[in-house]
């Protein structure tokens, strides 16, 4: 999620109930939102435009990649020698990358990647990934089973 500027609003308990709504079904109207948690529907939506204005929430179709074409995902980890911005940025303007963080432990940087096949996956890794300044190693696990992938989650 991209971050930006603008002031981080309050998320009291009814922004968090108009999350777990949109968690639930991002398609939901505000109607049917402030149906649930006791607000007029016009403050559903100003509470859901302050939300993703702010940053702090986006609606998006979330996709299956073994279901449209991506037939070979896998998690990188990289080890960099030196900054690593440049390198985080590079991992980022990869159109196969769909998660790249910052990190502490063994790797400074995970990335996952989604790619059409091995054959594709071997050319993001040696041509691709391992061909960036500062990239020191990588280590690469290969997705065999998707078990658990939620967004839903709250902060207590």
């Amino acid at each position: 999620m991209s971050r930006k500027s603008t002031a981080m609003p309050d998320l009291d308990e009814m922004s968090w109930q108009i999350i777990e709504q949109l968690q639930e079904d991002g398609r939901r109207s505000y109607g049917a939102i402030a149906k649930v948690v006791g607000l007029s529907e016009a403050a559903v939506r100003q509470r859901v435009q302050r939300m993703t204005e702010a940053g702090v929430m986006q609606i998006v179709a979330v996709t299956d990649p073994m279901r449209v074409g991506g037939h070979r995902q896998a998690m990188v980890g990289v080890k960099v020698e030196g900054p690593l911005e440049p390198v985080a940025t590079a991992l980022s303007e990869m159109p196969e990358s769909v998660y790249v963080v910052l990190c502490a432990g063994t790797y400074d940087i995970l990335c996952e990647v989604v790619c059409d096949d091995d054959a594709h996956l071997a050319e993001v890794l040696s041509t691709r990934i391992r061909s960036i300044r500062g990239v020191a190693s990588t280590d690469t696990f290969v997705y065999l089973q998707l078990r658990k992938e939620s967004y839903r989650w709250r902060a207590r």
